[in-house]
């Protein structure tokens, strides 16, 4: 089992919290996209599709990290209270 620093368990929560803020706000704008680059007749471009994957990937990769920093932290909690 591999022992977080509490400083690398918040650096990672951080990194999960700020890939959700960073990605949800990207796909409010992409779905919003009047320049023609996400929408073409209304009908999304592969713009769309390939910005919109990763974002998906992002979030999925966010909350994996962010979960692992939020388990660092919680582990070094019981720890600290058991001894």
């Amino acid at each position: 089992m591999v022992k977080l620093s509490r400083p690398v368990s918040w650096f990672l929560l951080a990194f999960g919290v700020w890939s959700w803020v960073i990605w949800v706000t990207f796909v409010k704008n992409l779905v919003k996209d009047s320049s023609g680059l996400a929408f073409e007749d209304g009908h999304p471009t592969a713009y769309f599709f390939v910005h919109l994957t990763l974002a998906v990937v992002s979030f999925v990769l966010g909350t994996v990290i962010g979960g692992i920093g939020l388990r660092g932290l919680r582990a070094l909690s019981r720890t600290s209270r058991t001894s």
